[in-house]
């Protein structure tokens, strides 16, 4: 297996992996802490079939359930992730960490994309690690006192159907702007466009500016990586240090694949936490 990164910050291509087959327990340890060190992989040539997809989702932890999931699907832990000519929307094209607003947001997330436009539709990727890292000492004292609100109806209303939702509403959480990575207890911004609406401590003129803010400094192309997907390509991310953007530039070409999703912790900063080195659950 060979790793190599994309950027200095972001990002890492992995070969000479099959993610079809179980890992051994040495490639889940390799993977693993190249997640943790790199925060989103890139495998190129994977040939999944949902229950493939869904065992390999499993080797990391229990998979989560999108918001917005068919309570009818065959398939409830696959997200199908879609664009074409008719559609209105497409997944993700905003800067956000899948479902911050869950109580218990996801850890990770695999994308596989197997249909895709003759060019566009590339995925950014951005450290949160080095957007917190970026801010000043004073900045970075603030946002740690803050909590930040979390609503999922401010995104899914208008791309999703109210009727077939995991909980029967829109899902809604607080958590704390500045998390503490479980795994390498590093402080990561948490906070993004997409699901953040603003600040519990903060008057609400002062809430916005100060989001306004962070959503900007967020998307700096010195935190970030860039994608360029191809046929059976596979992006395995850490939601709880990373937000993406998928960019819609293909229409009316089309671009197709399918995400499973790894259920979390609930997020909480720890200021007596160290940062160490990537270790396996």
């Amino acid at each position: 297996m060979h790793i190599d990164p994309v950027s200095p910050v972001i990002g890492a291509e992995v070969t000479g992996v099959d993610l079809a087959t179980p890992l051994a327990p040495e490639s889940f340890q390799t993977i693993h802490e190249a997640l943790m060190t790199h925060l989103v992989l890139f495998f190129r040539d994977q040939e999944l079939s949902f229950e493939q997809h869904k065992a390999l989702g499993r080797q990391f932890g229990d998979l989560h359930i999108h918001p917005a999931a068919p309570k009818d699907s065959e398939h409830p832990e696959i997200l199908v992730v879609h664009g074409d000519a008719s559609v209105k929307f497409v997944a993700g094209d905003t800067w956000h960490s899948d479902v911050s607003c869950d109580v218990t947001p996801p850890l990770g997330s695999i994308l596989r994309v197997e249909q895709v436009p003759t060019s566009g539709g590339d995925t950014l990727f951005a450290s949160m690690y080095a957007a917190y890292e970026a801010l000043s000492d004073r900045m970075q004292r603030l946002v740690r006192e803050l909590t930040a609100i979390h609503d999922g109806r401010q995104y899914y209303v208008g791309r999703y159907g109210g009727e077939n939702l995991r909980d029967g509403e829109y899902p809604a959480a607080e958590h704390p702007a500045v998390r503490t990575h479980p795994v390498t207890g590093r402080p990561a911004l948490y906070v993004n466009e997409g699901f953040t609406v603003g600040f519990k401590e903060l008057k609400p003129a002062e809430s916005k500016a100060l989001l306004g803010f962070l959503v900007r400094h967020c998307g700096q192309p010195e935190f970030q990586c860039r994608f360029r997907w191809r046929r059976n390509s596979v992006a395995f991310w850490d939601n709880r240090c990373t937000q993406h953007h998928a960019i819609w530039d293909y229409y009316p070409q089309t671009r197709h694949g399918y995400r499973v999703t790894i259920k979390g912790d609930r997020p909480f900063f720890d200021p007596s936490r160290e940062p160490r080195a990537a270790v396996a659950p």
